[in-house]
């Protein structure tokens, strides 16, 4: 019902015209239309990736961003020299993480050759640009399916999906620092008596003459 601002007097939903003192109707305004907010796609991978996003979009280009993706070999320097299986968890693509975990052990396990680790740390410096761009591909594909009229609660999805894990630096620096003090202490001990290199028996002393 309508109600009338000179006389008070209700009226119908579509009248225009008071019938008690023929005053003009208000007419509500129409509700607003809300359109679903877009951004360009690199604009999205930016909040996805987070820290050094503009490292990784040029590496992406190459495997076509935005387009028909193509593999393209590139190198990954973090994943190569820091703990593979660290990078993986730090860009929080879990399964990666363990794989990259478990693969060295149980490689050095039945292999019994300690250096096999050094071939998956080669493995992820080859192909951690390209698993990372497909981790990122397949986030923001779904994410996108939402119809987000708030731009800023579509930037909060993608950096809570996206983003890194800043604490797996501080496990990083941990195992290190837990390595470093494991080896000056095998230096510092030395070789086990059973290993150790004999001595040869000092000469015997000429005797003096009387």
């Amino acid at each position: 019902m309508k109600f009338c601002a000179q006389c008070q007097q209700q009226s119908q939903e579509a009248a225009k015209f008071c019938h008690q003192c023929g005053s003009t109707l208000a007419v509500e305004p129409d509700a607003p239309i809300t359109t679903p907010v877009t951004h360009t796609d690199e604009h999205l991978w930016r909040q996805f990736i987070g820290p050094h996003a503009d490292r990784y979009l040029k590496h992406f280009k190459k495997f076509g961003l935005g387009e028909e993706p193509k593999f393209a070999l590139t190198w990954n320097w973090p994943a190569f020299l820091y703990i593979s299986f660290l990078w993986f968890l730090y860009r929080k693509m879990y399964v990666y993480a363990l794989v990259y975990a478990l693969g060295p052990m149980i490689s050095t396990y039945l292999t019994g050759d300690v250096t096999v680790g050094l071939i998956w740390s080669i493995m992820a410096g080859a192909t951690a640009n390209y698993v990372y761009y497909w981790h990122c591909r397949e986030h923001i594909g779904a994410l996108k399916k939402n119809a987000w009229t708030d731009p800023a609660k579509q930037d909060e999805a993608l950096r809570g999906a996206g983003g890194v894990q800043s604490y797996v630096i501080w496990i990083g620096v941990a195992l290190y620092v837990l390595f470093a003090i494991t080896m000056f202490k095998m230096l510092q001990d030395g070789l086990p008596d059973g290993e150790r290199p004999l001595e040869k028996p000092a000469k015997p002393t000429a005797a003096s003459s009387v």
